[in-house]
């Protein structure tokens, strides 16, 4: 299995996974549905660097003060290091409007305007949101193993 296919399982596991344990905690309403998106996004080579630390502010932030940010993981590809991917879950549509009006997110997003070549947000759905309770299970059983990547 090649370095993009288990990365792209973990990503896919994570996303169910979550979205799982939101469906056990949450009763679904209306306007309480998660948004989880992947954002796909290539920036300017000659502005990766400075975009990592602005992303990297951004998601740390965002993480620490929002509990509507259920999950900010940014990625970068191990093929083109100018090709990220941050898998972003949000508890409800009202937690993203709130996460892209804070002071953190418009400052990254104003700041990186200009490094940026290429963005898409397409909004994802679980395939099997039901058989993540057995993820979190195995989470609850062995938390003494760190994961590290």
């Amino acid at each position: 299995m090649t370095m993009k296919q288990k990365l792209f399982l973990m990503l896919f596991a994570l996303v169910l996974s979550v979205t799982a344990m939101a469906q056990e905690t949450v009763t679904p309403v209306k306007d309480k549905t998660m948004i989880v998106r992947l954002a796909e996004i290539e920036v300017y080579p000659e502005h990766l660097q400075e975009y990592l630390k602005f992303a990297g502010e951004v998601d740390r932030l965002s993480v620490e003060r929002e509990p509507g940010v259920v999950c900010l993981f940014p990625m970068q590809s191990a093929e083109d290091s100018t090709h990220i991917r941050i898998l972003e879950i949000y508890a409800s549509e009202e937690a993203y409007q709130s996460h892209i009006k804070t002071a953190h997110f418009l400052k990254y997003k104003q700041g990186t305007l200009h490094m940026v070549k290429s963005l898409k947000l397409p909004t994802m759905q679980p395939l099997d949101p039901e058989t993540m309770n057995l993820i979190f299970s195995k989470q609850r059983i062995s938390p003494s193993a760190p994961h590290q990547f």
